[in-house]
């Protein structure tokens, strides 16, 4: 390590987590940190936030991460909610697919939003600024990790040349595809060798009164696949596959983005390009997110094309998982060996997403007229139904980790799924699950009765995780008279969890199921499992954790 102009900093802080870039992916698990009560270093090396659109789409579940992490109304100011289908025509307009994206999801938020990254991070960075666990360092690229026996040393350096250190318990690579982390752990990287090069360009409409129908849609000509979609309030983008008699250079200049935007009536008269850029998709991840003290989150850890549109959200997803494994961890409550498990539970999830992802791009890349043709007689006589036209994918789930498991040590069946979010009322005031619980682990029962089989030990381990009870009531139930009853105010939770015949379910903090119980007694044994499958350390280790946790919430909601 270079000495000369490093400065010293042998007493400085000691961090829970230094967080190695800050796009949308380290703002999240900074400010999820934070709010845990845990002091959070920022280091990102541009000395100013991007200023330019990048991602545009994110669903209902990362509406429900926002809502998490104390953003949700902010970010619901800048997005605009899909209010009709995502469509593919073919060059004749014909509809190939029709994928509904109206109405709410099954996380309690429109089912998909657009947006503009700038006016996301602004919310984000925003939010983080008022959280005094955060220091934000802007302007100071990582040049160098050392991992010693309780901590990462990180040297980083300013513009000028000048070097600082500074020391962390953790550090997450958030710094994008090009992860300087990533390149100090050994750690193979999986390429599915699926390239394509596309021309973004983001676009804004002076006439503000034009009507975009359908708002999102894809146009599978063979002549030069097209995709239009919202760019969030007040933009569009468009984005051209590069066709392969064209050259990048060629491809990605200001004229030719006018040139293929003037079909589309769009000129320098009634639009501003606000970017345009050539864009390689890829499908990649590396196979390990964890190597000791060292850990990768979204870009840094996995790369997908945008068919989908999960590009950013599986990132967000990274950080809402990781986030709740590194409270655990840092407070003493868990061993560190919970955090293998963040590699194995996304690194599966996120092979669906870019399963899903290739699937929809090798429909949509097809330049051959004839195999086309063979395509849109397929769909067209599919009736356009996304359940018979489009390639079946398996659901997203996640890898094997913090889920129940069966007496010979299997993995139970349909753990590791999205669980819904539905409005409960509560002491008079409704509101979604996680708004009503304040999130962690959340026990849902039916009624009070399964809560009679636990035991001081299963309630106190429950309190140490800052897990919330929650005795549902159907609305027409007597109990719901009682002063402390939970009512299940849309009358989803309990019909679903009878229909399979569940007097319990257990909801990690990330939403995702980690077991359901079909008696009382098994309910005791299920929070038994939890925490063994937690790591949990012996209770009387003092916690370091710097502001007080959430504590359990008991049966009568106190």
């Amino acid at each position: 390590m270079r000495r000369g102009d490093t400065v010293t900093t042998t007493d400085s802080p000691l961090y829970g987590v230094a967080v190695v870039g800050f796009g949308p992916v380290g703002q999240l698990l900074s400010i999820l940190l934070a709010r845990a009560g845990h002091e959070v270093l920022v280091l990102e090396r541009w000395p100013e936030a991007y200023g330019l659109p990048r991602a545009v789409h994110f669903d209902d579940e990362i509406g429900r991460i926002f809502q998490s992490a104390g953003v949700g109304d902010q970010v619901r100011a800048i997005t605009d909610p899909v209010p009709d289908h995502y469509e593919w025509h073919n060059r004749d307009c014909e509809p190939l697919v029709r994928i509904d994206w109206s109405g709410t999801g099954p996380s309690g938020w429109p089912a998909a939003n657009f947006f503009s990254q700038p006016e996301l991070e602004a919310v984000l960075a925003t939010a983080a600024a008022e959280l005094p666990a955060i220091t934000l360092h802007r302007g100071l690229e990582v040049t160098d990790l050392h991992e010693d026996v309780d901590h990462v040393l990180l040297t980083a350096r300013t513009p000028t040349g000048t070097e600082q250190t500074f020391r962390a318990r953790y550090c997450v690579g958030a710094d994008g595809a090009n992860s300087f982390v990533r390149s100090r752990m050994d750690t193979a990287v999986t390429d599915l060798g699926f390239f394509y090069d596309w021309l973004i360009v983001d676009l804004v409409p002076r006439d503000t009164d034009t009507v975009w129908s359908p708002m999102n849609w894809q146009l599978c000509d063979p002549a030069r696949p097209t995709t239009i979609v919202s760019g969030g309030p007040g933009r569009r983008r468009w984005e051209f596959m590069r066709l392969p008699q064209e050259s990048v250079e060629d491809l990605n200049t200001l004229e030719s983005a006018w040139e293929l935007l003037k079909p589309w009536g769009r000129t320098p008269d009634n639009s501003f390009i606000e970017r345009h850029a050539v864009y390689t998709f890829q499908a990649r991840w590396a196979e390990r997110w964890r190597l000791g003290r060292l850990l990768l989150a979204g870009d840094a850890a996995h790369l997908m094309p945008p068919f989908a549109g999960q590009g950013m959200c599986s990132g967000l997803r990274d950080a809402v998982n990781l986030a709740w494994k590194l409270d655990l961890v840092l407070t003493g409550t868990a061993a560190p060996a919970l955090l293998d498990t963040y590699t194995s539970e996304r690194r599966e999830h996120v092979q669906h997403a870019i399963g899903i992802s290739m699937a929809l791009g090798q429909v949509i890349c097809v330049l051959d007229e004839g195999a086309a043709a063979e395509r849109d007689a397929r769909m067209i006589a599919g009736g356009a139904d996304p359940a018979r036209v489009l390639p079946p994918t398996p659901p997203p789930v996640l890898g094997d980790g913090v889920l129940q498991h069966t007496t010979d040590g299997s993995r139970q069946a349909n753990v590791g799924h999205l669980t819904p979010q539905y409005g409960i009322t509560h002491h008079g005031r409704t509101g979604l699950l996680d708004e009503m619980t304040g999130g962690g682990f959340v026990v849902l029962t039916d009624g009070e009765a399964p809560c009679s089989a636990l035991d001081d030990a299963d309630r106190s381990m429950l309190h140490r995780v800052g897990a919330t009870l929650v005795p549902l009531y159907a609305p027409d139930d007597p109990a719901v008279f009682t002063e402390n009853a939970y009512i299940d105010t849309d009358n989803a939770y309990l019909p679903h969890m009878r229909e399979h015949g569940h007097v319990a379910a257990v909801v990690r903090p990330d939403f995702y199921l980690f077991g359901a119980a079909t008696t009382p007694a098994e309910l005791h044994r299920l929070i038994g499992q939890l925490g063994v499958q937690l790591d949990l350390l012996p209770p009387e280790r003092p916690s370091p954790r710097t502001m007080p946790g959430r504590p359990l919430a008991t049966t009568d909601g106190r």
